[in-house]
């Protein structure tokens, strides 16, 4: 089956499910990833001296190894702003997102859960505009099937050192998938691709809280107990 992760941000993917990404991918799916910004805005630029413009083509070119790294079938990262999409018409983001889901014609679409994880105004508006979209084009595209909001348990959320997370209750959680070792070998690897972003990455902790289990929501399913594979019953 074909399934599309939509973030607004580079590493969005990395620090989530990646290694679900990896596992789908090793089992025959077709693995595609959409990121609206190349992240440029970051506060990690100033470290190096770079412009938003400048931080963003090498974000990018992280990117293209991070692509590598998780075995994806198709990759596309856009150039809206970062850390500006609520000041774009919605209208414009939807379309864009719209015409990149045509594109791909996903069984599934993958992206963050109402409260961003992070709670990050960009995180938000992906999810408002990707659920839009979805709702909308479910009722005339057949192959659309499932929207799933990758998040993190209740309790997980609480141990993070540095940020302030959020995350869903149990009986939000709809599916649970389980990937392999090799499989976090490769998230690993993905984020090491980020060579611009390692103190981040190692300020977060993020590698230690790597796993072998992803948690997502399902949009408009209620399922009990979880599924252990978001293409399940489809």
């Amino acid at each position: 089956m074909n399934i599309l992760y939509i973030y607004p941000h580079p590493d969005d993917e990395s620090f989530g499910p990646a290694q679900v990404m990896s596992f789908q991918k090793r089992q025959g799916h077709e693995v595609h990833l959409l990121t609206l910004t190349r992240g440029g805005a970051t506060k990690q630029r100033h470290k190096y001296g770079y412009s938003i413009e400048e931080m963003g083509r090498i974000r990018h070119r992280e990117m293209l190894s991070v692509a590598e790294a998780l075995g994806l079938s198709g990759m596309r990262v856009l150039d809206l702003p970062d850390s500006a999409l609520k000041e774009m018409d919605p209208r414009e983001i939807e379309r864009i997102v719209e015409r990149q889901i045509e594109s791909v014609q996903p069984q599934v679409v993958v992206t963050y859960p109402v409260h961003g994880i992070s709670g990050f105004h960009d995180h938000l508006v992906t999810h408002s505009v990707v659920k839009r979209v979805f709702t909308a084009m479910k009722e005339r595209c057949l192959w659309l099937k499932r929207l799933a909001f990758v998040t993190l348990r209740e309790e997980d959320a609480l141990k993070s050192p540095h940020f302030k997370l959020s995350g869903s209750t149990p009986e939000e959680i709809d599916c649970i998938v389980t990937a392999e070792e090799c499989d976090v070998r490769s998230n690993l690897n993905a984020l090491d691709c980020y060579a611009t972003f390692q103190d981040t990455i190692e300020k977060t902790g993020i590698k230690g809280m790597v796993g072998l289990q992803a948690v997502f929501e399902i949009f408009q399913e209620n399922h009990t107990p979880p599924l252990v594979d978001l293409f399940e019953g489809l």
